[in-house]
């Protein structure tokens, strides 16, 4: 069992013996009370004895009951905090147990911080000494030419040999694990080596996707808009009974940039639709959503009091757009304007007959007009 299980498992152990310790108190405090009960009890049947005369037969049973009871609640009392004593024992020598755990745990992970350490020493040691065997071997073939070209005196010789004895005591030790634990790294960096090239290719598999995801939103987006222009380029010369409007990207970059409204309505320079008056942006932006709405039309168009800032003769003209339109859109339009009712179908309004109450009073001006032309027939 490594250190993680023995720890969770102490865990486990230490707030079983919490729980049985606190059902264990529950119970003391359930005993002390029944035992308080019936000594008042007893108290009371004693004060109601006649100091003249003898306890009948039926008080002297029940108070003999009290007494026995009590003293098995005393015993029942005294066994419980025992168990009581017993599970706190318990639960310091979990503590205990814990506590020596944990330490057990650093400790491991002290030493395998020190074998990281003197792995990498191993490393270093293993390439200077790699180096200093290549610098012997010149050596060697630098005596070797020595020796075919002039005579070595042994003096020479000695003096070589002395400072290539020095070298290798400066080399240490050698170790004999070294092998095994380069080994063992080797087989581990050859691992990572493998999740490093899935990784790169989990990461050029993304990066295509991202791609090819950007472009089919680019596409998408430039018909989009190209769209929505055109329509935006036949609806407002119409509300407005001339000028021009277009949309514009702020920059190149379609999905991420802002997209400004140009106009121009008749008579007026181009410009930004924040620079129109309320009754411009209102038509503007109608006949931005009347261009969106053709390109794909919802069930149904909610407007509220869109037409406010508008004269009788732009209220016409939007009039007009939202009766063709309204062969493939069903328009829900909150107003006020006495023209645009007229447009409707179907009238709703709220009424106040007494103050407080509010009432909805329908009605169908096909049906309406239908009644005044009978009304006027007869």
């Amino acid at each position: 069992m490594n250190y993680r299980e023995r720890t969770q498992e102490s865990e486990l152990k230490t707030e079983s013996l919490k729980t049985s310790q606190h059902g264990l108190q529950t119970a003391i405090a359930r005993l002390e009370v029944q035992i308080t009960q019936l000594k008042s009890r007893s108290l009371e049947l004693s004060a109601k004895e006649n100091p003249q005369k003898s306890i009948n037969d039926d008080q002297k049973l029940e108070l003999e009951s009290l007494l026995n009871k009590s003293l098995e609640s005393e015993k029942t009392l005294e066994h419980e905090r025992k168990q009581q004593e017993e599970m706190q024992s318990l639960l310091r020598n979990q503590e205990v147990d814990r506590t020596n755990i944990n330490a057990s745990v650093n400790q491991a992970r002290e030493d395998l911080e020190k074998f990281k350490l003197n792995q990498k020493e191993y490393e270093v040691r293993k390439e200077s000494l790699n180096e200093q065997l290549a610098s012997m071997g010149l050596i060697f073939e630098a005596i070797e030419e020595n020796s075919s070209s002039k005579d070595i005196t042994l003096v020479s010789l000695s003096a070589e040999l002395e400072k290539i004895l020095k070298k290798i005591d400066r080399l240490g030790a050698i170790n004999l694990a070294a092998e095994a634990e380069f080994k063992e790294e080797s087989k581990r960096m050859e691992k990572l080596d493998e999740q490093f090239d899935d990784l790169n290719r989990a990461l050029e598999t993304l990066t295509g996707a991202i791609k090819q995801i950007d472009d089919e939103s680019k596409s998408r987006f430039s018909e989009t808009f190209e769209k929505v222009n055109a329509g935006l380029s036949k609806h407002f010369p119409r509300l407005f009974d001339g000028g021009k409007a277009y949309l514009e990207l702020e920059d190149d970059d379609a999905l991420n940039g802002g997209v400004f409204v140009m106009a121009r309505p008749p008579g007026k320079r181009n410009s930004n639709i924040h620079l129109l008056s309320g009754g411009e942006k209102a038509l503007t932006a109608v006949a931005l959503l009347f261009s969106i709405f053709e390109l794909n039309p919802a069930p149904f168009c909610l407007l509220d009091e869109v037409d406010a800032p508008l004269d009788d003769t732009n209220v016409s003209r939007f009039c007009e757009i939202v009766k063709e339109m309204s062969s493939s859109v069903q328009f829900v339009v909150i107003t006020h304007n006495k023209t645009t009712m007229e447009l409707t179908k179907q009238l709703i309004g709220v009424t106040m007959s007494e103050p407080g109450v509010s009432r909805l009073v329908s009605v169908d001006l096909d049906e309406a007009v239908e009644l005044a032309d009978q009304a006027e027939a007869t």
